[in-house]
């Protein structure tokens, strides 16, 4: 049962990242009215919100948008930064959603960025005690456990991660709609944009669950 759950998370990611992909496209065609880029967009969203300690800046790759609460910057992918279509500015406002969660410490988000650390350090050591695990299982049996209690961190913080970034495209598509940047006609186009990126971290997370799930079976398989 679990591996036919991969299998079909595996078929389903492929099909939301093409979709996404294709959104992108079809939505980066259509031009905003109001003929913003998506870091006047961003700009204007901080501006909007009274913060002032963030920039927006331009960075190389595709769909590399993200916000840096170390660095206190907004980095947009260059099709974003210097696009001005409704996918520019759903992506922009997007990402300008988290500097806005920040600043009104949003507790998704408080807990998110306090599990960093913590899912760093477990990613970096998670395959490799697992591996031992499996190799050791009728000689040490508890380090599976150990390896399975790291994956574990990596499956909250996916969990953790999703009201994060539904929320943040709730505020973007609030926001531009609140301003005129996009009317009856575009908005449907950029929630219809932000929602597909939203589906990543949703297959994202059933596939950290179903592989949590297959080396809990694995391990408990083995110690009966």
């Amino acid at each position: 049962m679990i591996w036919l759950i991969m299998i079909a998370v595996m078929v389903l990611s492929f099909i939301v990242q093409q979709t996404l992909q294709s959104r992108f496209t079809k939505y980066s065609r259509v031009p905003l009215r109001s003929g913003l880029s998506g870091a006047e967009v961003a700009r204007k969203m901080l501006h909007d919100n009274g913060i002032t300690d963030v920039q927006v800046l331009s960075v190389g790759g595709t769909l590399t948008d993200h916000y840096n609460p170390q660095t206190r910057t907004v980095n947009l992918s260059r099709d974003v930064y210097y696009g001005r279509s409704v996918a520019a500015a759903a992506v922009a406002a997007h990402e300008c959603g988290h500097v806005v969660q920040h600043a009104m410490g949003y507790a998704p988000l408080k807990l998110r960025t306090a599990l960093v650390p913590v899912v760093s350090f477990s990613n970096s050591m998670v395959q490799w005690v697992l591996l031992a695990g499996i190799l050791m299982i009728n000689v040490f049996p508890s380090l599976i456990w150990i390896g399975i209690g790291l994956f574990a961190m990596s499956t909250v913080f996916s969990f953790v991660t999703l009201p994060v970034e539904m929320n943040a495209s709730a505020r973007a598509v609030e926001w531009l709609d609140s301003t005129g940047i996009v009317d009856f006609e575009t908005r449907p186009q950029a929630e219809d944009a932000l929602k597909w990126a939203a589906y990543t971290y949703v297959i994202a997370a059933i596939g950290s669950l179903a592989t949590l799930l297959y080396y809990i079976s694995f391990a408990n398989s083995r110690r009966n």
